[in-house]
């Protein structure tokens, strides 16, 4: 069994067809869906399909790119919504320089909101950084010495010194299907070294369709692609990288055992 760890089932080019987007997911071998909030009104959806769908589970969380848009947003509300059952995970949230969407200093302040959350309620908080490893390591390392919180870093492109940056702070890191694309040598050079229990895969979806389906609406059925590709980057079989990965992400989104 897989789990697709990361993706956006309510966004455009999924929700039209969200039950046969899931049912082709299955019949691929996915077992299990995070299903990602990015802003605050959708979360209830995002709860939602949650809650209809045994194997979904929900995140509730501010994207980089919405800081602006959510001043107000603070801790209460955030704990609030991360009462639910299905709600594993805090985020997505994290900091993004490249597109600039959002004033910095807003991004950072809602960055240690969640992980303040993240903290208080065991969920792990899910990190979103793009042209960001200096702010981002240097925010992790001090919410770090404030109190340890589980996190992991998602759809990971960054360079390998902040891999083992992260790693050193107890971080888990997750692959999308970025990494399939010929011109990713060095994040394949990376995911051949990650520790093996600090591994995930994801989609992303509906973005970043790895290959041979680049250029494609992605759906959560193609982190298969992404896991035959890893494995076979690390030399092991697909079936084991298959459990290493379920395993992780029940160990990181521990509330699934509930």
């Amino acid at each position: 069994m897989l789990i697709d760890s990361h993706c956006h089932l309510e966004y455009k080019g999924l929700v039209e067809d969200q039950q046969q987007v899931l049912s082709r997911a299955r019949g691929a071998g996915v077992g299990g869906f995070l299903n990602i909030s990015t802003r605050r009104s959708e979360w209830e959806q995002v709860v939602a399909t949650a809650e209809r769908e045994c194997d979904v589970w929900a995140s509730v969380g501010i994207h980089p790119h919405e800081a602006d848009t959510h001043p107000d947003l603070g801790a209460a509300t955030l704990l609030d919504a991360a009462s639910n059952p299905k709600v594993i995970g805090i985020g997505e949230t994290g900091l993004d320089y490249y597109y600039d969407k959002s004033d910095r200093e807003t991004q950072k302040a809602l960055f240690r909101i969640h992980i303040d959350v993240a903290r208080e309620t065991g969920l792990p908080v899910i990190i979103h950084t793009r042209e960001a490893e200096q702010d981002t390591v240097a925010i992790i390392r001090d919410e770090m010495g404030k109190g340890a919180f589980p996190a992991l870093i998602h759809c990971f492109t960054a360079s390998a010194a902040f891999a083992r940056d992260m790693l050193s702070l107890g971080l888990s890191i997750s692959l999308s299907g970025i990494v399939t694309f010929k011109n990713a040598k060095d994040l394949q050079e990376i995911a051949k070294e990650l520790p093996e229990d600090r591994l995930l895969v994801e989609t992303d979806a509906p973005f970043l369709a790895p290959v041979p389906h680049r250029g494609q609406t992605c759906e959560p059925a193609f982190v298969a692609e992404t896991a035959k590709f890893v494995a076979q980057l690390r030399d092991v079989e697909v079936a084991r990288l298959h459990d290493i990965t379920t395993q992780n992400f029940h160990s990181l989104f521990r509330k699934t055992h509930a």
